[in-house]
Protein backbone atom coordinates (compact mmCIF):
# COMPACT_ATOMS: atom_id res chain seq x y z
CA UNK A 1 0.00 0.00 0.00
CA UNK A 2 2.55 2.29 1.17
CA UNK A 3 4.17 2.20 -2.99
CA UNK A 4 0.62 2.39 -4.16
CA UNK A 5 0.04 6.30 -2.17
CA UNK A 6 2.35 9.01 -2.44
CA UNK A 7 3.63 10.28 0.75
CA UNK A 8 1.32 12.92 1.55
CA UNK A 9 -2.04 9.95 1.00
CA UNK A 10 -0.01 7.79 3.21
CA UNK A 11 0.41 9.95 5.80
CA UNK A 12 -3.72 10.65 6.01
CA UNK A 13 -4.41 7.02 6.43
CA UNK A 14 -1.94 6.75 9.30
CA UNK A 15 -3.04 9.88 10.80
CA UNK A 16 -6.84 9.38 10.09
CA UNK A 17 -6.68 5.64 11.57
CA UNK A 18 -4.88 7.11 14.82
CA UNK A 19 -7.35 9.80 15.30
CA UNK A 20 -10.36 7.45 15.07
CA UNK A 21 -8.49 5.10 17.42
CA UNK A 22 -7.64 7.47 20.34
CA UNK A 23 -11.11 8.93 19.72
CA UNK A 24 -12.72 5.55 20.65
CA UNK A 25 -10.46 4.85 23.24
CA UNK A 26 -10.26 8.54 25.46
CA UNK A 27 -14.06 8.33 25.27
CA UNK A 28 -15.53 4.90 25.35
CA UNK A 29 -15.07 5.14 29.37
CA UNK A 30 -17.15 8.49 29.82
CA UNK A 31 -19.61 6.62 26.75
CA UNK A 32 -20.32 3.71 29.34
CA UNK A 33 -20.74 6.05 32.27
CA UNK A 34 -23.17 8.31 30.48
CA UNK A 35 -24.91 5.60 28.80
CA UNK A 36 -25.78 3.73 32.12
CA UNK A 37 -26.78 7.01 34.05
CA UNK A 38 -29.20 8.03 30.83
CA UNK A 39 -30.65 4.14 30.99
CA UNK A 40 -30.77 3.67 34.80
CA UNK A 41 -30.54 7.01 37.11
CA UNK A 42 -33.40 9.47 37.47
CA UNK A 43 -31.63 13.19 38.54
CA UNK A 44 -32.20 16.68 37.99
CA UNK A 45 -31.29 17.77 34.17
CA UNK A 46 -31.21 14.16 33.00
CA UNK A 47 -33.15 15.29 29.63
CA UNK A 48 -30.59 18.27 29.69
CA UNK A 49 -27.20 16.04 29.53
CA UNK A 50 -29.47 13.58 26.71
CA UNK A 51 -30.28 16.68 25.24
CA UNK A 52 -26.26 17.96 25.56
CA UNK A 53 -24.74 14.43 24.25
CA UNK A 54 -27.04 14.72 21.52
CA UNK A 55 -26.51 17.82 19.79
CA UNK A 56 -23.43 17.16 17.84
CA UNK A 57 -25.91 15.37 15.83
CA UNK A 58 -28.12 17.78 15.13
CA UNK A 59 -25.49 21.11 15.01
CA UNK A 60 -23.93 22.11 12.01
CA UNK A 61 -21.01 20.42 12.19
CA UNK A 62 -18.74 23.73 10.95
CA UNK A 63 -20.65 25.04 14.53
CA UNK A 64 -18.98 22.41 16.97
CA UNK A 65 -15.52 23.22 15.77
CA UNK A 66 -16.41 26.84 16.07
CA UNK A 67 -17.44 26.02 19.77
CA UNK A 68 -14.26 23.93 19.77
CA UNK A 69 -12.38 26.50 18.66
CA UNK A 70 -13.67 28.79 21.20
CA UNK A 71 -13.40 26.67 23.98
CA UNK A 72 -9.89 25.18 23.60
CA UNK A 73 -8.33 27.40 21.41
CA UNK A 74 -5.29 29.03 22.89
CA UNK A 75 -7.16 31.74 23.59
CA UNK A 76 -10.21 29.79 25.31
CA UNK A 77 -10.84 29.42 28.87
CA UNK A 78 -10.09 26.00 28.87
CA UNK A 79 -7.37 25.24 25.89
CA UNK A 80 -4.88 28.13 28.01
CA UNK A 81 -5.91 26.41 31.08
CA UNK A 82 -4.92 22.96 29.82
CA UNK A 83 -1.41 24.62 28.19
CA UNK A 84 -0.30 26.51 30.94
CA UNK A 85 -0.98 23.42 33.77
CA UNK A 86 0.06 20.88 31.70
CA UNK A 87 1.55 21.67 28.62
CA UNK A 88 -1.72 20.02 26.34
CA UNK A 89 -2.34 21.98 23.34
CA UNK A 90 -5.48 21.13 21.24
CA UNK A 91 -5.73 23.84 18.57
CA UNK A 92 -4.22 23.01 14.86
CA UNK A 93 -2.80 20.12 16.28
CA UNK A 94 -3.33 15.98 15.82
CA UNK A 95 -4.91 16.12 19.19
CA UNK A 96 -7.49 18.39 18.17
CA UNK A 97 -8.70 15.95 15.70
CA UNK A 98 -8.94 13.32 17.86
CA UNK A 99 -11.08 15.66 20.50
CA UNK A 100 -13.25 17.10 17.71
CA UNK A 101 -13.79 13.34 16.10
CA UNK A 102 -14.63 12.35 20.07
CA UNK A 103 -17.34 14.76 20.04
CA UNK A 104 -18.80 14.33 16.75
CA UNK A 105 -19.05 10.58 17.37
CA UNK A 106 -19.76 10.67 21.16
CA UNK A 107 -23.26 10.17 20.63
CA UNK A 108 -23.57 7.26 18.31
CA UNK A 109 -21.46 5.61 21.02
CA UNK A 110 -23.20 6.42 23.88
CA UNK A 111 -27.44 5.41 21.60
CA UNK A 112 -25.77 2.06 21.37
CA UNK A 113 -24.21 1.34 24.55
CA UNK A 114 -27.85 2.69 25.87
CA UNK A 115 -29.94 0.57 24.05
CA UNK A 116 -28.04 -2.15 24.79
CA UNK A 117 -28.35 -1.08 28.71
CA UNK A 118 -31.51 -0.84 28.27
CA UNK A 119 -32.23 -4.21 26.84
CA UNK A 120 -30.66 -6.33 29.91
CA UNK A 121 -33.25 -7.84 32.49
CA UNK A 122 -32.71 -5.84 35.87
CA UNK A 123 -33.74 -8.99 37.17
CA UNK A 124 -29.95 -10.18 36.58
CA UNK A 125 -28.74 -7.16 38.69
CA UNK A 126 -30.88 -7.43 41.30
CA UNK A 127 -30.13 -11.36 42.70
CA UNK A 128 -26.68 -10.23 42.27
CA UNK A 129 -27.40 -7.07 44.54
CA UNK A 130 -29.18 -9.78 47.00
CA UNK A 131 -26.05 -11.57 47.45
CA UNK A 132 -23.59 -8.87 48.95
CA UNK A 133 -22.24 -7.81 45.60
CA UNK A 134 -21.52 -4.10 45.83
CA UNK A 135 -23.29 -1.92 42.81
CA UNK A 136 -19.78 -1.63 40.87
CA UNK A 137 -18.68 -5.25 41.20
CA UNK A 138 -22.65 -6.14 39.70
CA UNK A 139 -21.71 -3.86 37.00
CA UNK A 140 -18.22 -5.53 36.03
CA UNK A 141 -19.47 -8.70 36.74
CA UNK A 142 -23.15 -9.07 35.40
CA UNK A 143 -24.20 -5.96 33.27
CA UNK A 144 -21.03 -5.20 31.48
CA UNK A 145 -20.37 -8.60 30.14
CA UNK A 146 -24.06 -8.88 28.69
CA UNK A 147 -23.66 -4.71 27.10
CA UNK A 148 -20.48 -5.97 25.52
CA UNK A 149 -21.69 -6.16 22.15
CA UNK A 150 -23.66 -2.70 22.30
CA UNK A 151 -20.21 -1.41 23.79
CA UNK A 152 -18.61 -2.89 20.63
CA UNK A 153 -21.59 -1.84 18.37
CA UNK A 154 -20.62 1.76 19.72
CA UNK A 155 -17.12 1.68 19.51
CA UNK A 156 -17.47 0.96 15.70
CA UNK A 157 -19.87 3.60 15.13
CA UNK A 158 -17.81 6.11 16.73
CA UNK A 159 -14.75 4.84 14.93
CA UNK A 160 -16.52 4.99 11.72
CA UNK A 161 -17.60 8.22 12.45
CA UNK A 162 -14.51 9.42 13.51
CA UNK A 163 -12.81 8.40 10.51
CA UNK A 164 -15.29 10.54 8.37
CA UNK A 165 -15.40 13.60 10.15
CA UNK A 166 -14.94 16.68 8.54
CA UNK A 167 -16.33 20.02 9.26
CA UNK A 168 -15.65 19.98 12.85
CA UNK A 169 -12.16 18.71 12.20
CA UNK A 170 -10.99 21.07 9.82
CA UNK A 171 -12.70 24.20 11.45
CA UNK A 172 -10.79 23.45 14.88
CA UNK A 173 -7.36 22.03 13.59
CA UNK A 174 -7.82 23.15 9.83
CA UNK A 175 -5.90 20.93 7.10
CA UNK A 176 -2.24 20.78 7.46
CA UNK A 177 -0.32 18.34 5.37
CA UNK A 178 0.99 15.59 8.05
CA UNK A 179 -0.30 17.15 11.25
CA UNK A 180 -4.11 17.73 10.85
CA UNK A 181 -4.68 16.46 7.37
CA UNK A 182 -6.73 13.49 7.91
CA UNK A 183 -8.40 11.67 4.77
CA UNK A 184 -11.78 13.58 4.60
CA UNK A 185 -9.50 16.69 4.83
CA UNK A 186 -6.93 15.17 2.22
CA UNK A 187 -9.98 13.71 -0.45
CA UNK A 188 -11.40 17.52 -0.34
CA UNK A 189 -7.85 18.99 -0.61
CA UNK A 190 -7.02 16.64 -3.21
CA UNK A 191 -10.49 17.54 -5.44
CA UNK A 192 -9.51 21.50 -5.45
CA UNK A 193 -6.36 21.20 -7.45
CA UNK A 194 -6.05 19.55 -11.11
CA UNK A 195 -4.84 16.29 -11.83
CA UNK A 196 -6.18 15.74 -7.61
CA UNK A 197 -8.88 13.03 -8.85
CA UNK A 198 -7.21 10.01 -8.87
CA UNK A 199 -5.48 10.39 -5.30
CA UNK A 200 -9.22 11.22 -3.93
CA UNK A 201 -10.37 8.37 -5.47
CA UNK A 202 -7.43 6.13 -3.81
CA UNK A 203 -8.03 7.74 -0.35
CA UNK A 204 -12.21 7.01 -1.27
CA UNK A 205 -11.45 3.73 -1.71
CA UNK A 206 -9.64 3.15 1.25
CA UNK A 207 -11.94 5.22 3.51
CA UNK A 208 -14.73 2.35 2.25
CA UNK A 209 -12.46 -0.46 3.06
CA UNK A 210 -11.76 0.37 6.31
CA UNK A 211 -15.20 1.42 7.40
CA UNK A 212 -16.33 -2.07 5.64
CA UNK A 213 -13.66 -4.19 7.48
CA UNK A 214 -14.66 -2.85 10.77
CA UNK A 215 -18.05 -3.23 10.16
CA UNK A 216 -17.40 -6.84 9.18
CA UNK A 217 -15.08 -7.42 12.48
CA UNK A 218 -17.82 -6.01 14.27
CA UNK A 219 -20.90 -7.92 13.60
CA UNK A 220 -18.83 -11.37 13.71
CA UNK A 221 -17.38 -10.36 17.08
CA UNK A 222 -20.91 -9.17 18.33
CA UNK A 223 -22.28 -12.60 17.60
CA UNK A 224 -19.62 -14.61 19.29
CA UNK A 225 -20.36 -12.08 22.72
CA UNK A 226 -23.75 -12.93 22.46
CA UNK A 227 -23.71 -16.83 21.37
CA UNK A 228 -21.02 -16.59 24.83
CA UNK A 229 -23.61 -14.84 26.67
CA UNK A 230 -26.44 -17.44 25.90
CA UNK A 231 -24.22 -19.91 26.91
CA UNK A 232 -23.22 -18.45 30.21
CA UNK A 233 -27.03 -18.04 30.66
CA UNK A 234 -28.44 -21.27 30.36
CA UNK A 235 -25.60 -22.40 32.46
CA UNK A 236 -26.42 -20.70 34.96
CA UNK A 237 -30.35 -21.25 34.63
Amino acid sequence: MAEWLAPQEWQAVLLSLKVALWAVVVSLPLGIFTAYALARWRFPGRQLLNGLVHLPLILPPVVTGYLLLTAFGRQGVVGNFLEENFGLVFAFRWTGAVLAAAVMAFPLMVRAIRLSIEAVDTKLEQAASTLGASPVFVFLTVTLPLILPGVLAGSVLAFAKAMGEFGATITFVANIPGQTQTLPSAIYAFLQVPGGESSALRLVLISIAVAMAALIASEVLARRLQERNGLAMRGAA
